[in-house]
């Protein structure tokens, strides 16, 4: 039943009016590459799956396509809705993975370099997908973290698997392991392939991405900036 005022109550909102109303009361800015799971309740992600899963629906029906007649496209709303919810969107809708820090015991202060880690996201202008490789430099000192080789690849994934531009990924991968690790410096470099250019517009099937993020003592030290790109193009060659 609806309100005095014929507002829908908070029972009968679609779910994603439930959520978006308690980002907007607190304050909390929802773009397409922000985690929300904060604001999801027990539940509300397979009601919010169902609703997608309608609104998809629509869409096809809007394409003209039948869905009814046509074996292939039949669950394909449903599939579409399942895949983004939980799989190429989780970073947005799921709490970020657990990740134990270990101190820095042996007060290592050596570059370290993590990669190439294979990362996929999708271009939040066309939701076409992306795929890369991610490298990641981290010079400790003696109060650093230390977290094992998978969690990177865990962090990374939580933060891409989101409707993303490449330039402002590589910005949160770094300021996300900045604050896990506390290192002296942290560098990140991205190459990716971007399939709004390979399906549509000029489709150039060549081009690639490749762009940087340098904090800390990579980005006072020139030497040590080099040694890490040096290290990292060698291990593109071979």
């Amino acid at each position: 039943m609806a309100t005095e005022k014929n507002q829908p109550s908070v029972h009968e909102q679609l779910v994603s009016a439930r959520i978006r109303g308690r980002i907007k009361a607190a304050g909390v800015r929802f773009h397409a590459n922000d985690n929300i799971a904060a604001f999801i309740e027990d539940g509300e992600l397979e009601q919010l799956q169902a609703e997608v899963q309608g609104k998809l629906a629509a869409v096809l029906e809007s394409l003209v396509i039948d869905v009814e007649s046509d074996h292939n496209t039949q669950d394909t709303a449903k599939r579409v809705a399942k895949m983004y919810l939980n799989e190429v969107f989780r970073g947005r809708y799921q709490a970020p993975p657990a990740v134990t820090e270990f101190p820095n015991i042996e007060r290592l202060n050596e570059l370290m370099i993590v990669g190439p880690i294979t990362v996929r996201s999708a271009c939040s202008h066309h939701l076409c997908p992306i795929m890369g490789k991610v490298w990641v430099g981290v010079m400790p000192n003696e109060h650093s973290n230390l977290i094992g080789l998978s969690k990177y690849a865990r962090l990374l994934e939580w933060v891409m698997s989101r409707p993303q531009i490449q330039e402002e990924a590589v910005s949160q991968a770094a300021d996300l392991l900045m604050q896990k690790l506390q290192p002296d410096g942290l560098a990140i470099v991205m190459e990716a392939d971007h399939f709004c250019m390979h399906w549509r517009g000029v489709k150039d099937m060549e081009s690639k991405m490749i762009n940087s993020v340098m904090r800390g003592s990579f980005l006072r030290d020139a030497n040590l900036r080099r040694e890490f790109l040096a290290l990292i193009s060698q291990r593109q060659r071979g």
